[in-house]
């Protein structure tokens, strides 16, 4: 049984794409493509987190899956980003592809938690 959003390991994997995405883009100074995937990505964990906080309140299935499709989406756009990324030359090649690598095993693991809950 999970008590807490920390423990779940689609949170921790979000965490740690987040940082990431910042230590990734740490010195570019494209400021608003800098902000927008950071923002992305820290709504996938907090989109995680509150839902599990919601859930854990009123057990209602439904609701935390719906703030799992908004941690889906934030990640989609994530790797999107990600392709202008490499595009720009603001991350490396391989660099971006071990990134999008990251946003696809947490679309699986997004998508796996949200499945057991309609289970």
């Amino acid at each position: 049984m999970v008590y807490n959003f920390e423990e779940l390991i689609v949170w921790q994997v979000a965490r740690d794409l987040t940082q990431d995405i910042y230590s990734a883009l740490a010195n570019n100074r494209d400021y608003g493509f800098r902000d927008q995937i950071q923002r992305a990505s820290i709504s996938i964990m907090n989109n995680i987190a509150e839902g599990f906080q919601r859930h854990k309140n009123t057990k209602d299935n439904k609701s935390f899956a719906l703030f799992l499709n908004y941690a889906y989406g934030s990640c989609g756009e994530v790797k999107s980003m990600l392709y202008v990324a490499e595009h720009l030359k603001y991350i490396e090649v391989g660099a971006c592809k071990v990134l999008r690598n990251k946003c696809t095993d947490l679309d699986y693991k997004i998508g796996a938690l949200i499945k057991s809950l309609k289970d």
